[in-house]
């Protein structure tokens, strides 16, 4: 079946197609004198006829296509869907849709996709920057769309020796973990483990390296046994659960890189016949819905994934108003939230 057109609506409306176009636009109301009767035989005609306008050809007259990218990792970790959500609120508000991209692990993959967005008419672009830090392509990719002037936001931890000169909603992880590092050690944990499941670095050093200052400052070992690298699924951290506990010395607290990966440690310490938290502490990061009602509910940390979104979304329609403004930077602290899967240590 054809798709009707702007001709045929008028057609059926009995009025030219330059009247259809003005109530279209929304141009009726004192700027163009058309009466309300001949308006709502306009709408009418539309609703008959199922008219849509023709999304590519009001981008091409507006220069604005109402879209905006969204990049981001790990779509399996509930804390993306949180920040999607976030962006996608703040951007339909706005009458901005959203075109969707997960970065894989694959580094090829990731910048064939970072590409493929960027060739797409988009007003501007949100993403988790990461898989760009150590692929020459994507940086080129990023240098091409700052140089057509695309707006873009990075969400992301504040790295020393990163400055895209892009606007960047800034947040991580290093002041909770000293703190829930801190408060194991006041129970007299001596043997943490961290499970960094993470396909990239630089999305987990915030937690890596505070974790290593913790421990030198109380004068304790590193011992690269307790650190177990492992790949972002819950089995994964089940695996590396499973490692930890088996070691001669066992760790009595564990830090999971994330809440996703929680629920695995979780699951393999009752599978090893332990209690959390009478024979070993866990701890997650995200507060991920999940997380408060596990068995037992899980302590976390919590940097407001859709708060992050918002604020990215916030910033970019800021900046399609403003091209000109100096880069932007908002800083959001994240909180430590103790629940029910820490306790003392058992020995």
């Amino acid at each position: 079946m054809k798709r009707p057109t702007q001709t045929d609506v008028a057609k059926l409306a009995g009025v030219s197609r330059a009247t259809v176009s003005y109530v279209l636009n929304d141009q009726t109301n004192g700027r163009v004198p058309i009466s309300e009767e001949t308006r709502q035989r306009v709408l009418e005609a539309i609703a008959e006829l199922d008219y849509a306008p023709d999304a590519r050809a009001q981008a091409l007259r507006s220069g604005s296509t109402k879209t905006i990218g969204l990049i981001l990792p790990d779509i399996q970790n509930p804390h993306f869907w949180e920040v999607a959500s976030g962006v996608e609120q703040e951007a339909n508000t706005a009458g901005y849709q959203i075109l969707f991209s997960s970065i894989p692990p694959d580094k090829k993959y990731s910048e064939d996709i970072f590409k493929n967005l960027s060739h797409r008419r988009i007003d501007g672009l949100i993403m988790i920057p990461s898989f760009i830090y150590h692929s020459e392509e994507a940086q080129k990719t990023l240098a091409q769309l700052l140089k057509r002037r695309v707006p873009i936001v990075g969400m992301m931890a504040d790295l020393e020796g990163v400055n895209y000169k892009i606007d960047r909603v800034i947040s991580d992880y290093r002041d909770t973990t000293l703190e829930v590092m801190k408060h194991l050690l006041s129970l007299q944990h001596r043997r943490i483990g961290l499970i960094y499941g993470i396909a990239v670095p630089e999305l987990g050093n915030d937690r890596l390296f505070a974790y290593r200052e913790s421990l030198q400052a109380a004068g304790l070992p590193i011992d690269p046994d307790l650190i177990v690298e492992c790949g972002p699924t819950i089995e994964d951290s089940y695996n590396a659960t499973r490692k930890l506990l088996e070691l001669p010395s066992r760790p009595t607290a564990i830090l999971a890189i994330n809440d996703f990966l929680a629920i695995g440690a979780l699951r393999a310490i009752k599978d090893l016949n332990l209690n959390v938290p009478q024979d070993v502490s866990l701890c997650g990061y995200d507060d991920i819905p999940l997380a408060k009602y596990l068995v037992p509910r899980l302590s976390t940390a919590s940097k407001d994934g859709g708060k992050i979104g918002r604020e990215a979304t916030r910033l970019l329609l800021a900046r399609l108003k403003d091209p000109s403004r100096p880069p932007q930077k908002i800083k959001l602290p994240a909180h430590l939230i103790l629940r029910e899967s820490i306790g003392a240590a058992p020995f």
